[in-house]
C-alpha cells in the first residue's frame, strides 16, 4: 500500500497546472494523505488542521475544477494502460452510479433528480480501466456527473433524441472521453444492459472501438436465425456449444455461488429500428451474439441467463469463454462504487457551492482506485515470490510482524504481509474464507496505520526526550 500512496499523489497530479507551482505540490501532498486515510469524512482523512483547511482552500480556487483534476488522472491512467504491454487486453468497465446531496439544500436546485425523483445529486457515470487477464485497476478512463433533467411532459421521439441533456447519450459520451487505444494495445468497452441502445452500438462500430454488452432489447434481425426473426428467441434457440463454471457475484437478494453454464454464439445482423431513438446513420449492425444460461439453478436462486452482444469476432468456443471472462469483470466497477460511497464517504462531502463540491467529488474518485489497488497487490502473480520491504515501508512491516509475533516471520513477502492486513479487518484466512476481497483489505489498512502512527508518534516522543539529555 505504501507504494500506491507514497507517489500516489504525484504519479497522477504530478503535472497539473493549477497556476501556482504551490498549489499542485500542495494537492499531491493532501492526495497522498488521504490516501493513507481514505475512509471517513473530510476531517477524518486531512485530520491536521492545516490539511484540511489547505484543501478547502484549493477546492476554491478557480484553477481547481472537476474537468481539470480528472484530466491529469485521465492521461495517466492512459500512461498505465499503454504499458501493459503486447497482447494485453485491457478492459474499459463503463457504468453509472447516484450520488445523493439531498441533504445539501443549498446545492438543490444546481442537483439533478435521482431515484425515484425525491432526491436530488448526480447520475456519476465512470469508466475504470482494468486489466482482462488479472483484473487490476488501472484508473479512470472518464467520469461524468450529469444531472438528470426533468423532462417535458408529452416529449416527442424526434424532442427527446435532439436533447442534448438526454441520458441515454451518457455511454456514447463515455466512450469519447476515453479516447482511442494506444498503440499495439486493444482495449474493450464492457457495459451492462442500461446500454443496449443501437446509438452505442453503432457508434462502436463506426469508430472502430470494440465492446461486449449485456441485452436488454429484443431487437428485430435483418436475417432469421434459427428460423427466429427476434434476438432472444433466436439466440436461445442455438444448441450449447461448451460448457463452463461461473463465479455468481452476490447482490441484493442473491448470495454469491459458483455454478455451471452452458454457452452458446453465432453471427448475427441487428436490423435497424423502426423508431429512432438516437443519433446514428440507419444501417444494420453485424454482431456476435453468446448466449450464457443455468440449467440446474438452486431452489431459491433466481436462473442465471446473459446474452451478451459484441464485435469482436467469436468463432470458437475459446473466444466466447474469453467474451464471458471479459463481462464477468464488469462486477469491479460496481466494487469501485461501493469503494466511492461505502469506503471515501464520498456522499459526506460539505461544500456549500457546486464549484467546490464537484472537483471535490473528482479527487476522492481517483483516491478510491488505491483500494482497488489494496486487493490487486495481494494477488499480484508475484505477490509470493517478493519481499514486502521492496514495495512497502519498514515502519509497515516492523509493527504488523511486532503485533502477530508468531504468525508472521521477519521478512514476510508481499502476499504474507495483506493476507495479515485483511486479518486485521476480519478475515480468518481460512481456505474456505476465499481470499480477501477490497473492503476487508482497507478495513485492516485503516487499523494498521493507527498502529503505525502510533509508532511514529512513541518514536518522536523518544528522539525529542534524548535530544533534551
Amino acid at each position: 500500500m505504501e507504494t500506491l500512496t507514497a507517489a500516489f499523489g504525484q504519479r497522477n497530479f504530478g503535472t497539473l497546472d493549477l497556476g501556482d507551482a504551490r498549489r499542485t505540490r500542495r494537492l499531491v501532498e493532501l492526495v497522498d494523505c488521504m490516501c493513507r486515510r481514505p475512509g471517513g469524512t473530510l476531517p477524518t482523512k486531512l485530520n491536521r488542521p492545516a490539511d484540511l483547511r489547505a484543501f478547502y482552500r484549493l477546492m476554491n480556487r478557480p484553477e481547481v475544477t472537476h474537468a481539470e483534476i480528472m484530466a491529469s488522472h485521465t492521461e495517466y491512467t492512459r500512461h498505465c494502460i499503454a504499458d501493459v504491454g503486447a497482447g494485453v487486453v485491457v478492459l474499459n468497465l463503463h457504468d453509472a452510479t447516484e450520488l445523493d446531496y439531498t441533504t445539501k439544500t443549498q446545492l438543490a436546485q444546481q442537483m439533478g433528480q435521482i431515484g425515484q425523483g425525491t432526491n436530488r445529486g448526480y447520475i456519476c457515470h465512470n469508466s475504470l480501466a482494468v486489466r482482462a487477464d488479472t483484473g487490476a485497476v488501472l484508473g479512470l478512463t472518464s467520469q461524468i456527473l450529469h444531472r438528470r433533467a426533468t423532462v417535458p411532459k408529452g416529449e416527442t421521439v424526434k424532442a427527446c433524441r435532439q436533447r442534448l441533456d438526454r441520458e441515454s447519450r451518457l455511454w456514447v459520451q463515455a466512450a469519447q472521453a476515453s479516447g482511442p487505444a494506444p498503440a499495439g494495445v486493444t482495449c474493450v468497452d464492457i457495459s451492462d444492459s442500461l446500454s443496449d441502445t443501437f446509438e452505442y452500438m453503432a457508434y462502436e462500430v463506426n469508430q472502430d472501438r470494440c465492446f461486449v454488452l449485456r441485452q436488454r432489447e429484443d431487437r428485430r434481425l435483418q436475417q432469421p436465425l434459427q428460423g427466429e426473426c427476434y434476438l432472444k428467441a433466436a439466440v436461445r434457440a442455438l444448441p450449447a456449444q461448451g460448457q463452463r463454471t461461473l463465479r455468481v457475484q452476490a447482490t441484493s437478494g442473491r448470495k454469491a455461488r459458483n455454478t455451471t453454464v452452458q454457452v452458446a454464439f453465432a453471427s448475427l445482423c441487428l436490423a435497424v429500428p423502426g423508431k429512432q431513438h438516437g443519433e446514428y446513420a440507419k444501417k444494420p449492425l453485424d454482431l456476435w451474439a453468446v448466449h450464457v444460461w443455468e440449467e440446474q439453478t438452486p431452489p431459491g436462486e433466481e436462473p442465471l441467463e446473459w446474452i451478451l452482444l459484441t464485435n469482436v469476432p467469436v468463432q470458437q468456443v475459446a473466444q466466447a469463454y474469453e467474451r464471458v471472462d471479459w463481462y464477468e469483470k464488469r462486477w469491479i466497477i460496481e466494487d469501485y462504487h461501493k469503494g466511492m460511497k461505502t469506503g471515501c464517504k464520498i456522499q459526506s462531502l460539505q461544500f456549500e457551492k457546486i464549484e467546490r463540491q464537484e472537483p471535490a467529488i473528482a479527487v476522492l474518485s481517483v483516491v478510491t482506485t488505491t483500494l482497488l489497488q489494496l486487493r490487486d497487490a495481494a494477488r499480484a502473480p508475484d505477490a509470493d515470490q517478493r519481499r514486502a520491504s521492496e514495495v512497502i515501508s519498514e515502519a509497515y512491516i516492523e509493527v504488523l510482524v511486532a503485533y502477530y509475533a508468531h504468525r508472521l516471520g521477519p521478512q514476510p513477502t508481499i502476499r504474507e504481509f495483506y493476507l495479515h492486513v485483511a486479518r486485521l479487518g476480519g478475515h480468518q484466512n481460512r481456505k474456505v474464507d476465499g481470499f480477501p476481497g477490497w473492503l476487508t483489505l482497507w478495513r485492516g489498512w485503516e487499523r494498521l496505520q493507527a498502529m503505525v502512527d502510533g509508532y511514529h508518534a512513541r518514536h518522536r516522543k523518544t528522539k525529542s526526550k534524548c535530544g533534551t539529555n
